[in-house]
């Protein structure tokens, strides 16, 4: 049996910058079919003319689109008789037409606007969003958090309450368009849902922390930025402590001393 070729220093460290390439690219294209940014039918246009995305596996693409992963995605190949370790290039005809009929394009439908409702705890940004949702075509995505509801809060319309283990498994998963932690509890967003209404044409307002929209933007960058500011600090730090008296006690002093440093911040 020959031998495999012995490579040059130069030669090794050339092929693995391409596979690294290679992965870091293949990688970009699930994250975009998983924000729905990619659709099935565009990744496999693109795979004819890009050799990293065209030696991607079937399993990869499909498992990236969201609300299918690992487990349905095997399943749904197996049905249409696809091997979960072909290459979007060896591909056939056939197998091609029945993958897309089990993901239509949506380029006939005008994709919704993504638009992003932050500003600090307490500014008034349940309040705008119920108003837009009851006065508007908006949908208003419902976020997941782990505090407890408050004695008005329904399950499901207001949040979607879970406990700490569920939403780690949520992150693990990567399930949330983004998540942030304020004042010891954890909030995030669905991505699914999102992404869903998005493709159907409808326009969606999220309404989330700071550190959450500049998540959205990085992932989103179509995504519409609208930073609620309060009328002053002292009547924000009432709100805050008419809400959590206990917590904003010990938070008081920092607030103040935040005041006149305040500058609305960029999002980018």
């Amino acid at each position: 049996m020959a031998l495999p070729p012995k490579l040059t220093p130069e030669a090794r460290s050339a092929a693995l910058a391409k596979a690294k390439a290679s992965r870091q690219r293949r990688s970009i294209v699930k994250e975009q079919v998983k924000s729905g940014q990619l659709s099935i039918a565009q990744v496999l246009e693109l795979a004819k003319s890009d050799e990293h995305v065209a030696k991607m596996r079937i399993l990869e693409l499909v498992e990236s689109k969201s609300g299918v992963g690992k487990i349905r995605g095997a399943a749904l190949l197996e049905r249409l008789n696809i091997s979960s370790t072909r290459r979007l290039q060896g591909l056939g005809r056939l197998q091609i037409e029945e993958l897309l009929k089990e993901f239509p394009s949506r380029s006939s439908i005008r994709r919704g606007s993504l638009v992003v409702l932050s500003g600090p705890g307490g500014v008034g940004k349940s309040t705008v969003a119920k108003e837009l949702r009851r006065s508007s075509p908006f949908v208003v995505s419902v976020s997941a958090t782990t505090r407890s509801p408050r004695f008005n809060e329904v399950d499901g319309v207001d949040y979607i309450f879970l406990s700490q283990e569920d939403f780690d498994k949520a992150i693990k998963e990567n399930e949330f368009l983004e998540w942030a932690e304020f004042a010891g509890n954890r909030y995030g967003t669905p991505m699914a849902p999102v992404v869903r209404a998005l493709e159907e044409g409808h326009s969606v307002l999220l309404e989330i922390e700071i550190s959450g929209a500049k998540q959205v933007k990085k992932r989103m960058p179509e995504a519409i930025l609208v930073f609620l500011e309060p009328p002053t600090w002292e009547e924000l730090v009432a709100r805050l402590e008419g809400r959590v008296p206990i917590a904003l006690r010990e938070e008081r002093l920092v607030w103040r001393l935040r005041r006149k440093r305040w500058q609305q911040p960029v999002l980018r």
